[in-house]
């Protein structure tokens, strides 16, 4: 069984104790994660710190390029990264799983690297010019989560290198090894130093956030988590980029055609087994077509395979970790017990592997933890309302607020109740579509910042105001 290493001022480093890394679909070792120590730690940061003082002051031109050869070199090897990643996080190889994991992170990568951030001349008079420059902020330290750990690993690296910074990265503990691999794959067209890995538990993670030499934190996971980096920046006053838990919810509006609607609700809910930050958790319908959608909801979800990412023919895979497994059998069961009804699924057969059916629950309203907390797994709650003003004030009431969606066939209609939900993100008749283009975050207690696009890319710089 191969034992990583960590990835510090461009070399691999070993380390004396290690951790197993589990397939979630069969409980089989996949690998050995290095366990870093507050040593390895320095040594990462000041192996980036060393590298900022050349790499902050390269042209824009050098680190669009480098982060094309990044692109380059994750292409070249995307079936590697695809296999490693289903294996150690469970998603299928094929359809909305790894392959198009790596894809988007490769979609990502080439986006960003041609962005640019020009000098804003904010007055050039007689009286004298005043220009606006963003200059890099220092090492930022990243710590991903295990659902998507690829592609959210590019969307904090490369838009930091693309401005001018060194990154150490701290992966979560069970998903690590995809992105050990691509750190090294960065490295192999990368000054040493430039982005540096190191693994471990949440000490490690918390090590990160409080240290000295980091000058920014990106973070995208839970919201409890959140809170404690942020409290351990506090000491700095570093920069945060935080995108935190949600909760969204979905309004059906009592225009929308059940059947035409009933795909797009599915994989916003359901995309990776419903391990998304900004996938579909909470869906109200308009009573008078709550039995049509429940009836169309549960007819797409009978027909989607459950298995093994390796299988080419699995759809869907298991749910990353036993704990989160069992957070959504027993949110599932509370509903059960408050009078939800399971349309589909709610009962996990024995065998090896994190296998939950995909799971539909109605009849449930706010006062269940279905409802009211995120589930992050596969199990939906379908909510009934009677008015349009019910379903908005409904969907608010929570104190998330990432991305929410509108579903009906009056666009303009569906425009104004999107425009009153509570959230950094909001899609009419899909849900969950992001792009690299169209910034990111959310509001309430789902985060601080944004990502993608110009906007994403300013998070990582400071601004120099200069007086000519």
């Amino acid at each position: 069984m191969q034992a990583f290493g960590l990835m510090i001022g461009g070399r691999s480093v070993a380390t004396s104790d290690h951790a197993d890394v589990i397939d979630p679909a069969t409980g089989a070792v996949v690998g050995r994660m290095p366990l870093a120590s507050q040593v390895d730690l320095d040594a990462a940061v000041g192996a980036a710190t060393a590298a900022f003082a050349t790499w902050s002051v390269t042209s824009d031109a050098e680190r669009k390029a480098a982060c094309q050869a990044i692109a380059s070199a994750i292409e070249a090897h995307a079936d590697e990264l695809a296999r490693l990643l289903t294996l150690e996080q469970g998603k299928p190889l094929n359809g909305l799983g790894s392959r198009f994991e790596i894809g988007g992170a490769l979609a990502w990568t080439r986006h960003t690297a041609e962005l640019a951030l020009p000098v804003e001349v904010l007055q050039d008079t007689p009286e004298g010019r005043v220009e606006l420059q963003r200059k890099p902020i220092g090492v930022v330290g990243s710590i991903t989560p295990w659902n998507w750990p690829v592609m959210i690993a590019c969307w904090h690296i490369i838009p930091a290198v693309r401005t001018g910074n060194t990154v150490v990265i701290k992966p979560s503990p069970l998903t690590p090894l995809s992105t050990i691999r691509l750190v090294e794959l960065m490295n192999t067209v990368l000054p040493p130093g430039v982005v540096n890995v190191v693994t471990g538990d949440g000490d490690i993670g918390a090590a990160l956030a409080a240290h000295t030499g980091i000058a920014k934190v990106t973070f995208t996971g839970s919201t409890a988590t959140g809170r404690k980096i942020m409290a351990g920046a506090a000491d700095t006053l570093k920069r945060l980029t935080l995108e935190l838990g949600g909760n969204d919810a979905g309004i059906v509006l009592p225009d929308a055609d059940p059947k035409a609607i009933a795909e797009g609700l599915f994989w916003g809910a359901f995309i990776n087994s419903g391990q998304t930050c900004a996938a579909l958790k909470r869906l109200y319908v308009h009573d008078s077509l709550y039995d049509d959608v429940c009836r169309e909801l549960t007819a797409y979800a009978a027909q989607i395979p459950l298995g093994n990412g390796l299988d080419e023919r699995s759809v869907l895979g298991p749910v990353q970790n036993r704990m989160q497994f069992d957070i959504v059998s027993a949110y599932v069961e509370d509903a059960r017990a408050k009078g939800g009804r399971v349309l589909i699924g709610g009962s996990p057969t024995a065998g090896p592997g994190n296998f939950y059916p995909l799971t539909l629950v109605a009849d449930v309203d706010h006062g269940c933890k279905l409802v009211d907390h995120e589930q992050f797994g596969p199990a939906l709650p379908i909510i009934r309302y009677g008015n349009v003003e019910e379903a908005i004030a409904k969907a608010n009431d929570n104190p998330a607020g990432l991305g929410g969606s509108v579903w009906g066939r009056d666009l303009a209609r569906a425009r104004d109740v999107a425009n009153r939900l509570e959230c950094g993100s909001v899609w009419i008749n899909r849900h969950g579509a992001v792009q690299p283009n169209a910034p990111f975050g959310g509001v309430k207690q789902s985060g601080i910042g944004v990502e993608f696009g110009a906007e994403g890319l300013k998070e990582f710089t400071t601004i120099q105001t200069v007086f000519c």
